[in-house]
């Protein structure tokens, strides 16, 4: 699991039919001060996260195939939770 910040909205004419009508999402995992850390990464959010706001994203791509229902997705990245405040 990392700590991200959505960064955008992916939008696409043709992709997975295990994708058709989730919300794709572009994350940029940073660190605790808010700095970037590593490559941005594509996941799926099914709890309406919204711009500039940090999450929590997960590469369990197990489980991100159990939450579209198909065990040939090419699924890896979802949002599972939206970080209310840091300590």
């Amino acid at each position: 699991m990392l700590l991200a910040r959505v960064e955008g909205n992916v939008v696409a004419t043709r992709k997975h039919p295990s994708f058709e009508g989730r919300r794709l999402v572009i994350c940029q995992p940073i660190d605790s001060s808010g700095q970037p850390q590593g490559v941005p990464q594509v996941a799926m959010d099914s709890h309406g996260a919204g711009m500039h706001q940090r999450v929590i994203i997960s590469s369990d791509g197990s489980a991100a195939r159990k939450v579209v229902g198909d065990e040939h997705s090419p699924a890896r990245w979802m949002v599972v939770g939206i970080v209310d405040e840091s300590l």
